[in-house]
Order: C-alpha cells, then sequence, then structure tokens
C-alpha cells in the first residue's frame, strides 16, 4: 500500500504544478522545491503533463491491485473433494446444451456386439462372441490382430469437422483412449498399443483436434481410467488397490500427456468403478487441472473420478450412461446416448429399428435439456474412418431443426415448468431479456385440429405469443380451466417452419 501511496502523492504533486503554472510559457517553467536540491531546473510543460498523465495510469492501476489483493488472490483449488466441488462449471458449457460423443478404436474393426468386444470375449467368454470368432476368425487370433486393421483410411478430419458442425453442436467429445488401451495418439506411455505405432499409422486426436477448432465446435476427449487387460491394473486390482503401478506409471502421465498436447475443453473420465478416487489419484490430477494446465480456466470434467465419485463429486453429474430422470436436477448434468440403440461402437449388423429416429431424438434433447441437463449425443465410425451415412443424417438433421429452433435450446434455462401437466410431449425452457422474460414451449407432436391446450402458461401473463420459424403472431385464448387455448397456423408444404417438433415463444414480464 505504501506504493500506492507514493504514486498518488507524486501525481497530486504534479496536478499542484499544473495548477501554478497554468499561465506559464508552453516550452518551460522553473521549478525551484524539487525535493533534496536548490538548484533551479528548467522542465518542459509537455514533459510535465506526459509524466502526470503515466502517474495517473499507474496510480489508478496500483488501486486496482490493491483492491483485487485485498478482496484474496485468484482461487487455487486444493485437492480434496468439497474445494474441487465448490468450482464453478464454465459458462460456455451450460450455454452450449448438446454435444456429439466418438466412441472409435480397434473394437471398430470386428465392429460386432459392441465396444466391450474385447471384454465379453475374453473377459466373459461370451457364448455370442466365441461363436463369432469361431466362425469368422482363425485359430489362435487375439485382440491385438485386430489392430492392424483399424486402418483409418477414409477418415478426413475436416468432413468430420464439418458433420458435427452442421449438427448444431457446440463441442465435441472422443474417444482418446477406451477400456482396451489402445490411444488415438502417439502416447510415450502406451508402445506399440498407439494409433501411431500400429494401425493407421497417424495422430488421429490430433488431427481432429486440429478440424473442429477450425470450427465454432469446442473439443474435448474422453479417457478410460482404467484398462481391462493391462498388466500393471491387474496386479494393483489383485493386491486390493492398495498399490498403485497403473496410476503411476501409466494413467497419470497419459492424461497430463493428453491435457498439454491437445487442450481439451471436455475431460470425460470414466472406467472409474472398480476403485474409490483416491486410487484414482483424481482430485490431485483435477487440482492441477483447475490450478495450473493449459486449459483451467476453461475445461469442464464429468463426475466418473472414483466409485464413491459418480452422481456426487466433480464436474457435471453423468450418474449413468443414457442419465434422463425426467425432472429437474438442480446440479449441472449430462445425457450421454448413442443413436445406435445397443452399442457407442459402430455395428455392422445393426438394423435400421436400432437406430433412434430424428423425431425421439429431438424428443431427448428437449426432455434433457428442460430439466437441466445437455445431451451428448454418440456415434461410432467405422474401422476405416467414416461416419456412416445414417449418423451423418441424423446430425444435419437435428442441425436443420436447431437453426429453426436454437433459441429454444442454446443459453436456455430450466423454466418453473419442466413439462406441461395438460398436454403430453410439451417441454419448456426460458430466457430472461432486458424486460421479459421469453418461455419457449417446444410440443413434440402437432395437435388435432390445430388445438393445442396448455396449462404451464397463464393468460394475463403473456404480452406476445410466437412461432419459433414463423412470422406471424399466434392466436390463444383463455380456457376455462385456467390455462390457455392455442389456435396454430395453418402451413402449406412450403410455410412450414421445420418438419420435426415446433417451438412457441411466449412473451412475459420479467419473473
Amino acid at each position: 500500500m505504501n506504493d500506492c501511496r507514493s504514486a498518488y502523492h507524486t501525481v497530486q504533486l504534479l496536478l499542484g504544478l499544473g495548477q501554478r503554472y497554468n499561465g506559464s510559457s508552453e516550452r518551460n517553467i522553473n521549478m525551484r522545491f524539487i525535493p533534496g536540491t536548490r538548484t533551479m531546473v528548467r522542465i518542459p510543460i509537455k514533459m510535465i503533463r506526459l509524466g502526470l498523465y503515466a502517474l495517473l495510469f499507474l496510480s489508478v492501476t496500483e488501486v486496482i491491485v490493491y483492491i483485487s489483493g485485498f478482496k484474496g488472490e485468484a482461487v487455487r483449488y486444493t485437492p480434496n473433494w468439497k474445494s474441487l466441488d465448490s468450482r464453478p462449471i464454465p459458462d460456455w458449457y451450460e450455454d452450449a446444451k448438446f454435444g456429439i460423443f466418438i466412441h472409435w478404436g480397434v473394437y471398430s474393426v470386428p465392429s460386432f456386439g459392441s465396444e466391450w468386444f474385447w471384454w465379453y470375449w475374453q473377459g466373459q467368454h461370451s457364448i455370442n462372441y466365441e461363436a463369432f470368432m469361431r466362425s469368422n476368425y482363425r485359430p489362435g487370433f487375439t485382440y491385438t490382430d485386430f489392430a492392424p486393421a483399424f486402418t483409418a483410411e477414409f477418415f478426413n478430419p475436416k468432413h468430420w469437422a464439418d458433420i458435427i458442425e452442421a449438427s448444431g453442436a457446440k463441442y465435441a467429445v472422443l474417444t482418446s483412449k477406451h477400456h482396451e488401451g489402445y490411444t488415438l495418439w502417439p502416447s510415450k506411455f502406451s508402445w506399440n498399443w498407439n494409433a501411431k505405432d500400429i494401425g493407421p499409422g497417424r495422430d488421429l486426436v490430433g488431427e481432429l483436434s486440429r478440424a473442429i477448432r477450425e470450427t465454432h465446435v469446442r473439443f474435448g476427449l474422453y479417457f478410460s481410467l482404467f484398462e481391462w487387460f493391462n498388466p500393471l491394473y491387474l496386479v494393483d486390482k489383485k493386491n486390493n488397490f492398495k498399490t498403485t503401478q497403473f496410476v503411476d506409471l501409466v494413467m497419470t502421465p497419459q492424461l497430463s500427456e493428453v491435457v498439454n498436447t491437445y487442450q481439451p475443453e471436455v475431460i470425460w473420465a470414466d472406467g472409474d468403478w472398480d476403485a474409490g478416487s483416491e486410487y484414482w489419484n483424481s482430485t490431485h490430477f483435477l487440482a492441477w487441472l483447475y490450478n495450473d494446465s493449459p486449459v483451467k480456466d476453461t475445461v469442464v470434467t464429468n463426475d466418473r473420478w472414483g466409485k464413491e465419485a459418480r452422481c456426487t463429486h466433480g464436474g457435471f453429474f453423468t450418474c449413468d450412461d443414457r442419465y434422463n430422470p425426467g425432472h429437474l436436477v438442480k446440479h449441472k448434468w449430462e445425457n450421454c446416448m448413442t443413436i445406435d440403440k445397443l452399442s457407442w461402437g459402430y455395428r455392422r449388423d445393426a438394423t435400421l429399428k436400432d437406430y433412434f429416429t430424428i423425431e425421439e431424438l429431438i424428443k431427448t434433447l428437449m426432455e434433457t435439456i428442460s430439466c437441466g441437463g445437455n445431451l451428448l449425443m454418440n456415434v461410432g465410425p467405422t474401422h476405416d474412418g467414416r461416419i456412416a451415412p445414417i449418423f451423418e443424417e441424423r446430425l444435419r438433421d437435428m442441425g436443420k431443426w436447431l437453426s429453426v429452433n436454437g433459441e429454444a435450446v442454446y443459453s436456455t434455462k430450466p423454466w418453473q415448468h419442466q413439462n406441461d401437466t395438460l398436454t403430453r410431449g410439451v417441454w419448456y425452457t426460458s430466457k430472461t431479456g432486458p424486460s421479459n422474460t421469453y418461455v419457449y414451449a417446444t410440443m413434440l407432436k402437432w395437435p388435432k385440429a390445430n388445438t393445442l391446450k396448455l396449462m404451464g402458461v397463464k393468460s394475463n401473463k403473456i404480452r406476445q405469443l410466437q412461432m419459433l420459424g414463423y412470422s406471424e403472431n399466434v392466436k390463444w385464448v383463455e380456457s376455462a380451466s385456467g390455462g390457455i387455448v392455442v389456435t396454430l397456423p395453418t402451413f402449406s408444404p412450403a410455410e412450414v417452419p421445420c418438419q420435426w417438433a415446433w417451438v412457441l415463444k411466449f412473451t412475459l414480464p420479467l419473473q
């Protein structure tokens, strides 16, 4: 504070000089009171003015720094859940609402059953998986023998990025390493079991991260904490997780490597369920991630950091795969789900009925965000690097819908009602403007006779009613039951705003 006072007194001195010599020559003045000397000094007025401005700036800066210091230094998180859980989730994630998940790895080669192929085949000895191998591969074939066929020759990261951006997603999460342990980047801690050493001979994480960052989509990475058959992990497991060879020599180095190299803004952990967060060293890693990593200010994490942490600690909650509670959850959460109902990885044996329709996907999106969640929608590319046409169609159709109705999705908040109590299949979201509250009612089905009955909105509060994608106001009347009856517009095929699900926008007084 002494420096701040010194600057203040200096400024006061120069202000006094300026007032005293206001009528003096522009070129110079005589100063007889410079501390520590009796010598008369000639100093140009312009120099005094420049010095005055500079000191004023420095003085203000010092005051700001002083006040900031008085309020406390930048928050540093300590490696315990109480401290880590106090970190706010960055606004960008709250506003994004919708992301794309990508499961891609050696399991994409057999592309049978699911991405858990190796475990079901050689961990559980599933009859179906063993029969598949006997029918299609030579005796003695091992899972690692699939790796050379993970070729990715058609992988075009810019094309993937274009599809993802066209979907309307605001973030994308790629599986950097699944439970098989194979890394999609040239990890120094996964010798000869990574996409550079065996298979495509490419840094797949790096290529996609660069392509995604040329769009408006944020880049994130999934990372499996454990590996089914890693010998070091199996030793730790046999020792009841009292030893930490796998964590010290593989997991933690890989996590640090992938964060420092690719700077993902989502770290989506998984494979945590065998052991507690103490074994995984989770709190120490997250403290580094939040305090000192290159993404410390923007990174978002989930809750899968130990068997006691899921749905309790960490960033956003995932709780379970396909978590969709159907009611408001106050803590930020995410619904990770798959377009293929049966698998996260690509399946050659999938049939059309195994894929969600676009109507079902929009329904899931609106149910999720109305209850405070984000939707992370998964696709599984092929072993040669293609996003199958049915996945691409679903993503581009979602983007078409969001191009009309994104106002009801992005940067919204849950409203006082999540869904309408009178008409099923109507989900609410909201925004607050300078002088109004905007409530969005997404109806998943067009009602009979163009008449929609709603109980969630009070008639005496409505200032205006519109439909997104339609320029005219929409008519409504008060219902005798206390809600409202909306008369929907009649459209020609060329005029309809979108093909699936329609959004009514209510302008209400600030609440």
